[in-house]
Order: C-alpha cells, then sequence, then structure tokens
C-alpha cells in the first residue's frame, strides 16, 4: 500500500529570517507542496513543487542544513485510492532561504504574501503554526548553527 506522503518547503529572506512565503489558497494559507511521485526523493519532490508552484528554482535557495519539520495526520484514503476509511499522511517540509530577488511565478493559487518574521505566530493552527514555532526553536538552541548549504537533489 503506497503511504501518501507530501514534501515543500518553508522558504524564508534574510539572515536572521526577516520574512517567510505562504501561498493563499481560498480559505486558508499553505506552502509550495505536493505529493511525492514515484521515483522521487522527498527533497527531489520539494524542489519540484517549489518550482512549479512558484517558479523560485534550486539555484535560488540555500537549503538550511540539519532543518526538517515532519508531522503526520489522518485524510481520507479514497483520495489516494486506499479505501474509503482513514489514513496516516506524512508532511515533509524543509527550509530553503532565498539567495536572491526572484519575480515570483504563481500556477497553482491565488496568491502569495511574504509574511514578517516575529513570533510567535497566529496564521493556521493546523500546518502553518506548528511549523513556525519549529523554526523559532530551531534557531534558537544553543547548538543550532544557522549553517546552510546548496542543495544537490541526487544526494537524498
Amino acid at each position: 500500500m503506497k503511504e501518501p506522503r507530501s514534501c515543500g518547503f518553508l522558504i524564508v529572506k534574510g539572515n536572521p529570517i526577516q520574512s517567510f512565503l505562504l501561498m493563499k489558497h481560498a480559505n486558508r494559507w499553505d506552502l509550495p507542496k505536493g505529493h511525492v511521485d514515484p521515483g522521487e526523493t522527498d527533497i527531489e519532490c520539494a524542489l519540484r513543487e517549489l518550482e512549479e508552484e512558484t517558479g523560485i528554482r534550486s539555484q535560488q535557495i540555500i537549503v538550511v542544513e540539519d532543518f526538517l519539520y515532519e508531522t503526520r495526520y489522518m485524510v481520507t484514503g479514497k483520495r489516494y485510492g486506499l479505501g474509503e476509511g482513514p489514513v496516516e499522511k506524512t508532511m515533509r517540509i524543509y527550509l530553503g532561504r532565498l539567495t536572491e530577488d526572484v519575480q515570483l511565478a504563481i500556477t497553482e493559487h491565488l496568491g502569495f504574501e511574504w509574511f514578517e518574521w516575529k513570533p510567535p505566530h497566529r496564521i493556521q493552527t493546523k500546518a502553518i503554526d506548528p511549523l513556525l514555532e519549529h523554526v523559532a526553536a530551531f534557531f534558537n538552541q544553543p547548538t543550532a548553527e544557522c549553517e546552510t548549504h546548496p542543495v544537490d537533489p541526487s544526494q537524498s
């Protein structure tokens, strides 16, 4: 049985973080993310979805080393061809820092917004707020260096 899994990015500007990007749906804010294709690694999926949904290419970001946010929640199996009952879905989010100003090309959302980085954030309690709390905690840890490295999708 295939496991429903989506991967994406939280994109930030600045070091330290000054702002972060969210995508506008009709009734909520979301991240550029999507489902993993067969044969695709999680980071490859996240990079593909980022470019497809925003126009941001992998060469325009630096992936923050040692950061990964993962959560699991229940969804209807019907959407994934897994029957009528609930199934567990995994969402994995990487953190990417823009290396240059970009003109966004939005393809799958109603719009976007760069939100000011001013924790604590109260945007969406289910998915976005816990992710932003995780980012804040990651950078506030005394052992957490703000090191970043260019991404190589083949190394995942």
